[in-house]
């Protein structure tokens, strides 16, 4: 009976912030640490996405569901971005690279109150699809290395 009623009291508790670890490097991935808070580089990562001829067609991220839940997790936002014109070209090249599009880019918070900027390139991707989507993919690296750049410059 004991037993219950902790277990009972516990489950009523709020949760408490998780441990979440910062990004950390892996093969293919560009990562831009910045000192800007997460909302903050949410902002400017959208703003870059369109001021590099992208569009924002994705967002998601768990740290509001999370909170509604009682749960504090650290920010978290995925932002997919791609255009219309690089969907046809892509699609044309191959109908199985489509499956990248829209193209991530990943806002989070780190444990110091900052945030971090990082995507998978497009040519690591798209790379499994083959020399006929090659040329799309280093044009695809450029855009998204300008977006990157705009989002985290001073």
């Amino acid at each position: 009976m004991l037993r219950t009623l902790f277990a009972l009291i516990l489950l009523t508790l709020p949760a408490t912030a998780q441990d979440v670890a910062d990004v950390a490097p892996l093969p293919g991935w560009q990562i831009h640490t910045t000192t800007y808070d997460f909302d903050t580089l949410v902002t400017r990562t959208r703003d870059a996405v369109s001021a590099n001829g992208m569009a924002v067609v994705t967002q998601a991220g768990p740290t509001g569901a999370a909170a509604r839940r009682g749960i504090e997790i650290p920010g978290n936002r995925v932002i997919g971005a791609f255009n219309n014109d690089f969907a046809v070209r892509l699609l044309r090249l191959s109908t199985e690279a489509m499956i990248h599009a829209p193209i991530r880019l990943y806002v989070t918070e780190n444990i110091d109150g900052t945030a971090t900027l990082s995507y998978i390139s497009p040519t690591t991707l798209l790379d499994p699809y083959g020399e006929a989507v090659s040329d799309v993919a280093l044009e695809l690296d450029t855009v998204f290395a300008a977006i990157a750049e705009d989002a985290v410059a001073r």
